[in-house]
C-alpha cells in the first residue's frame, strides 16, 4: 500500500479536517491496534509543526504502557493519575497543558518538552489508553488542537480491535 501524506492547507480548523480525513484513509480496513497507532503517530508527527513526540500509551488493566510513537525514547510505564498522561487516563478528559513545568507531577520523559496535550482513548466506557503529543514550544496546543486531535483519536477508536496489547 502506498500512502501519500498531503500538505495541510487553509486555516487550522480546515487543516485538522484534512488531517482527520487522511487518518481515516490511512486506517481504513485495518483493525490491528498496533498497526494503526504506529501509522497515526507517524502521520500526525509529520503533519503538525512544532511537535517533538506523538504517540500512544495503552492501558493494560493496571497502568499505561508505551505503544507506538514518533520522537525520542519515552517513559515505558505510567501510573493512572500520575503526570499528564496518567491524569488524562484517570479523569477520562483531555488534558491541555500550556506549560508542563506548571503541571503538578509532570513526568519529564524529554527535557525539551514545554507543552503537552493528552487525549484519553475510551470506547464503550472502557479505558483503552491515551493519545499524547508534546511540543518544545510553550503554549503550542489550544482548543483547535483539542478538537482536531480528539477527532483523530475517534478515528483510531472506530477501527481499533478490542484485543489486549
Amino acid at each position: 500500500m502506498s500512502f501519500v501524506v498531503a500538505d495541510l492547507t487553509g486555516d487550522r480548523t480546515e487543516q485538522y479536517r484534512q488531517l482527520t480525513a487522511q487518518a481515516a484513509a490511512l486506517v481504513a480496513g485495518e483493525t490491528d491496534r498496533i498497526a494503526n497507532a504506529a501509522n497515526l503517530s507517524a502521520l500526525v508527527f509529520h503533519a503538525l509543526p512544532a511537535v517533538n513526540w506523538v504517540g500512544f500509551y495503552f492501558y493494560d488493566g493496571d497502568e499505561l504502557v508505551v505503544g507506538p510513537f514518533q520522537g525520542k525514547p519515552a517513559c515505558v510505564r505510567i501510573a493512572l493519575g500520575r503526570g499528564v498522561c496518567g491524569t488524562a487516563a484517570q479523569t477520562r478528559k483531555t488534558q491541555l497543558v500550556p506549560d508542563v513545568h506548571a503541571f503538578a507531577g509532570h513526568i519529564a520523559c524529554d527535557a525539551d518538552t514545554r507543552s503537552e496535550i493528552v487525549v484519553p482513548l475510551v470506547r464503550e466506557g472502557e479505558l483503552i489508553g491515551v493519545f499524547d503529543l508534546d511540543s518544545p514550544q510553550p503554549g503550542r496546543f489550544d482548543e483547535v488542537d483539542r478538537a482536531g486531535l480528539e477527532s483523530v483519536a475517534e478515528i483510531f477508536l472506530s477501527v481499533a480491535d478490542g484485543g489486549a496489547v
